[in-house]
C-alpha cells in the first residue's frame, strides 16, 4: 500500500467537500523576526508592543500577511499541490489578530468546480478558514486554483461557479477589539499622512525596489510550509525555472508600500487579487498603489481605506494594455482594505 501522497487532482474535488488541513502550527516571535528579515516590513503596529498597546491592542500581532501565508500554506498539500496556477482571491476578512503563542490550523470547503475546455485541467474554488487554539476564526477567504487532471479522459463534473462579492462591504469589516487611534503617534509610525489626506483615485509610487533572490523566496516558501511543486522543483515546469510563490510577491509589495502608506497599519479585507504574470528569481520588483475607496468605522479615530496594490517589473501606474489584458511586467494586482488613523 502506498504511503506517500501524490496530492489531489481536479477529479478528486466535489462541491460541498470539506477538507481539514494538517499540521497545526504555534506562532512564535521568531515568525515576526524572520518575516521582517525576508521583507522590508516596518509598519509600527506589527513592529512594537508599546506602539500596539498605545493603539488599544494587548501587544503587537504578527503581520497580517504573515497570518494569511500561515493559513494558506496549510491548504497547499490538499488544494494546490498539483496546481498549474493560483488564479485569484475574494471575500477575504481578517477576523482576529494573531499573536505569538497562538496555534493556527485551517480547513477548506469546495464551493465551485469547472473543467477547462482542453480537458487536461480545471478550476477549483475553495473557501478557507483559519482558526486559533480556541476554535475562533482568525481569517477567511475564497481562492480559485487551476488544477491538473489525473486522467484527461475522466468525465467533466457539473460546472458550479460561486457567486462572489465584488468587494467586502465596509460594514462587514471586522475591527480588532479595542483598536483606538486617538493617541496615535505619527512620528513613531514614520509618516504624517492620515485618512483625510488620501483622495479616491489618487495613485502613489512607492519608489523603492527589491531584486528577488532564490534563497529568499525558497526560505519564505518553506517558512509557510507551502509544498507546491512548482516552487521547489525546477523540473516541474517546462521552462526549468522555479516559480516564485505568489505570497512572497504579495508581502514584498506590501512592505514596499510603507513608503507612502506607512499609516495603512492593519489589513482587514481582501476584495480581489490576481497573480498577473509569473515571477522568477532575478526579477526586480517595484510597487504602486491606487486609492479605490474610503469608509469610516465605529472604532475611535480609525478609518478604512480600500487600496489597489500593484507589483511590477516595469514603470509605475501601468497595469493593463488597450486590449484589457495585464501588461507583461505586471506581477500582482491586489485589492484590499486597510485601517488608518483619521
Amino acid at each position: 500500500m502506498a504511503k506517500t501522497n501524490p496530492g489531489r487532482f481536479f477529479e478528486d474535488y466535489a462541491v460541498g467537500q470539506v477538507i481539514a488541513h494538517a499540521v497545526p502550527r504555534t506562532v512564535s516571535g521568531g515568525e515576526r523576526a524572520l518575516y521582517h528579515a525576508l521583507y522590508p516590513a516596518r509598519h509600527a503596529i506589527h513592529s512594537s508592543d508599546e506602539f500596539a498597546e498605545r493603539c488599544g491592542l494587548n501587544k503587537s500581532p504578527i503581520d497580517d500577511m504573515a497570518a494569511f501565508h500561515l493559513v494558506f500554506g496549510k491548504t497547499v498539500p490538499d488544494i494546490s499541490l498539483n496546481a498549474v496556477a493560483n488564479l485569484g482571491y475574494a471575500e477575504g476578512r481578517w477576523l482576529k489578530p494573531v499573536y505569538p503563542g497562538d496555534t493556527l490550523r485551517s480547513d477548506s470547503e469546495v464551493i465551485g468546480v469547472k473543467q477547462n475546455s482542453n480537458g487536461k485541467s480545471g478550476v477549483v474554488w475553495v473557501r478557507t478558514r483559519g482558526m486559533n487554539q480556541w476554535d475562533e476564526p482568525v481569517l477567511e477567504y475564497v481562492r480559485w486554483v487551476m488544477v491538473r487532471k489525473r486522467d484527461p479522459g475522466a468525465p467533466a463534473p457539473r460546472t458550479v461557479i460561486p457567486d462572489l462579492a465584488e468587494a467586502v462591504a465596509p460594514e462587514a469589516l471586522v475591527i480588532p477589539e479595542g483598536l483606538d487611534f486617538l493617541q496615535y503617534d505619527f512620528g513613531l509610525a514614520g509618516e504624517s499622512h492620515r485618512w483625510a489626506d488620501y483622495e479616491i483615485g489618487e495613485k502613489i509610487d512607492h519608489v523603492d525596489a527589491v531584486t528577488i533572490e532564490e534563497a529568499e523566496h525558497m526560505l519564505a516558501t518553506r517558512l509557510w510550509q507551502n509544498t507546491a511543486k512548482v516552487h521547489f522543483d525546477a523540473t516541474a515546469r517546462p521552462d526549468g525555472k522555479r516559480l516564485i510563490y505568489g505570497g512572497h510577491v504579495i508581502s514584498l509589495a506590501r512592505a514596499l508600500s510603507f513608503n507612502g502608506l506607512a499609516n495603512a497599519q492593519m489589513i482587514v479585507g481582501l476584495n480581489a487579487g490576481a497573480h498577473a504574470n509569473p515571477c522568477f528569481a532575478g526579477d526586480t520588483v517595484r510597487a504602486w498603489s491606487e486609492v479605490l475607496d474610503k469608509a469610516e468605522t465605529p472604532a475611535p479615530g480609525v478609518g478604512a481605506v480600500r487600496l489597489r496594490l500593484v507589483a511590477t517589473k516595469g514603470a509605475p501606474f501601468a497595469l493593463r494594455g488597450e486590449d484589457g489584458k495585464y501588461l507583461p511586467d505586471a506581477l500582482l494586482d491586489l485589492d484590499y482594505w486597510a485601517l488608518m488613523p483619521m
